[in-house]
């Protein structure tokens, strides 16, 4: 049974869910959001990395998943996301955590079947997948969809011996 952190990151908002993949699914074991409120950018980074090493620090994941960035309309924006996902990164890098990225469709189309889901869609299937009686809040739903989806990769690659290969390109990388 592995634990998994799944991280969606924000420069205001980050959310964070874990879960443990027992083999023959999900189970839920925490979830919730890293606020930054509304400092300066560098301090906003430093809360994103302290609140992730945190986490990690109280549930003791040994992988983490994380969102890839994607170009929105405002360039300024995705840069921020960016550098909210670096310190979200680095924070797992130096716990020694195993991490992959996946992009929003990835996710949506692992927990819902489709990539063209809404956050409510998302929100409700892992609602159902990890039999959560209340809704978790959407920065900290899409962290568990990522966490899920995450947990689905590993399984369809581990049985081929693939459980460390890197996707670069759309490829896999050994």
């Amino acid at each position: 049974m592995t634990l998994i952190l799944g991280i969606d990151p924000g420069s205001r908002i980050t959310g964070y869910g874990v879960v443990r993949d027992t083999g023959r699914g999900c189970v839920y074991v925490a979830s919730g959001c890293i606020r930054t409120g509304s400092g300066e950018l560098h301090e906003r980074l430093q809360i994103v990395y302290r609140g992730v090493r945190e986490v990690i620090q109280t549930y003791g994941p040994v992988t983490m998943g994380i969102e890839k960035v994607f170009m929105a309309r405002n360039a300024d924006s995705a840069l921020k996301l960016g550098q909210a996902r670096g310190a979200a990164i680095v924070a797992g890098a130096e716990e020694n955590l195993e991490i992959a990225e996946y992009t929003a469709t990835q996710v949506k189309q692992a927990v819902t079947g489709t990539g063209a889901a809404n956050k409510e869609q998302v929100q409700m299937m892992v609602m159902h997948m990890l039999k959560l009686i209340s809704k978790p809040q959407i920065d900290a739903s899409d962290a568990l969809a990522i966490a899920i989806c995450h947990a689905h990769t590993r399984s369809s690659l581990l049985p081929h011996g693939l459980g460390t290969a890197r996707s670069r390109g759309g490829r896999l990388r050994l």
